[in-house]
């Protein structure tokens, strides 16, 4: 949501483009942190407790990064505002294993992975719009209050999906150590690695494309809003047809469409660029089909993940947030890390990242083998 404001953010702070990327991974990094270490806790303390403590410090962060100072003291609340946020995301994908199996799960989850995805690729837009009557700090003023919303919606809607009888025994420890029982699974790992890259590819992309969209073709913040918001259709198209399908075909071969649609998006892109076109037409479109690609990727992965490890849904959630955002935080910087952030710069890193995506596929997931199918359908 703050993206729309790196250039600003630049100027506010003194600094430079790269190191205010390295704001963004600091919120990722808190997420995939947090969701490893809370994904287990919440199948031994319940889910509830957790979403409504989460939602409360995600708004107290949220107002630390507008009032900070300096990009120090930004860096640090981003971080511990992503861990306070990764309570949702865990804890969300577990309460639905909680209460779904099988393909009614797998057409939930894709709904829930429609708003995962579509926030991300909306976000700058809300964020351009708020530009347009403030600085950047009223961006972290609206997540504040939008932290505070989902508190009270917590409170209000969301019961205790995971009763007493159901919790993990032998405390924290033993919640925790299931981590490692699911890490000896090949097939976990792929499916992990195969997602982490995607979303690597996705983070790679937003970080760098306010530079590319605003500075290279020398876009509007709000035009640059209507550009992640024609994405953010493509996406949630995706994500609705992933739903249809969801029942009729395989998970897995519906992921390995969605790893080859990002794969030939930036195959072209690259393409294009090393011949010396670039284009804000080519290179939108390229993107468009990077996000579509990812609004079935990602469903159909997340499915599968908690299906393998449905012995312990949220250490399968924490491993699965996890996965993404370390992977996602490493990725977000790269496309300035050399100086300056280009359609080239940003093409490269996308591309390496979907490309280790579909190594996964093939190395460790292997979807030929049916992993995560409902029964019936391996």
């Amino acid at each position: 949501m703050y993206t729309p404001g790196f250039p600003e953010i630049v100027t506010s702070f003194g600094t430079t483009g790269a190191a205010v990327q390295l704001s963004l991974a600091a919120g990722l990094v808190g997420l995939a942190v947090g969701q490893v270490v809370l994904g287990p806790v919440s199948d031994a303390l319940g889910r509830r407790r957790l979403l409504l403590a989460g939602s409360g410090m995600f708004s107290v962060w949220s107002l630390v990064c507008a009032l900070a100072p300096s990009l120090a003291m930004f860096d640090v609340a981003r971080l511990l505002q992503g861990i306070a946020g990764s309570a949702g995301l865990v804890v969300g994908r577990a309460v639905i294993s909680d209460r779904f199996t099988g393909i009614r799960a797998a057409r939930t989850l894709s709904t829930l992975s429609v708003i995962a995805m579509t926030a991300p690729v909306l976000a700058p837009v809300a964020g351009g719009l708020l530009l347009g009557i403030g600085s950047w700090r009223l961006v972290f003023v609206a997540l504040a209050v939008a932290g505070l919303l989902l508190s009270t919606a917590v409170w209000a809607w969301v019961p205790e999906s995971l009763p007493a009888e159901r919790r993990r025994t032998g405390g924290l420890r033993a919640a925790i150590a299931e981590v490692g029982t699911l890490l000896r699974r090949r097939e976990l790992i792929g499916y992990l690695l195969l997602m982490g890259c995607g979303l690597a590819a996705l983070f790679a992309y937003i970080s760098g494309s306010p530079f590319i969209f605003q500075s290279v073709y020398d876009l509007s913040a709000g035009a640059y809003g209507l550009v992640f918001a024609t994405n953010a259709v493509g996406t949630v198209v995706a994500g609705a047809l992933f739903g249809r399908l969801a029942g009729r075909v395989r998970l897995n071969s519906l992921l390995v469409i969605g790893v080859i649609i990002t794969v030939v998006s930036m195959i072209t892109l690259m393409a294009l660029l090393v011949s010396g076109i670039s284009t804000l037409p080519t290179t939108w479109a390229c993107l468009f089909g990077l996000t579509f690609g990812f609004g079935i990727l990602l469903p159909a992965s997340t499915a599968i993940i908690l299906a393998v490890g449905s012995d312990a849904p949220g250490a399968a959630s924490g491993m699965l947030g996890g996965a993404q955002f370390v992977l996602g935080a490493t990725a977000a910087p790269l496309p300035g890390v050399l100086g300056s952030t280009t359609a080239m710069s940003t093409a490269v890193v996308v591309l390496g990242f979907v490309l280790l995506s579909a190594l996964a596929l093939i190395t460790l997931a292997r979807p030929w083998q049916g992993h995560g199918e409902p029964p019936g359908r391996q």
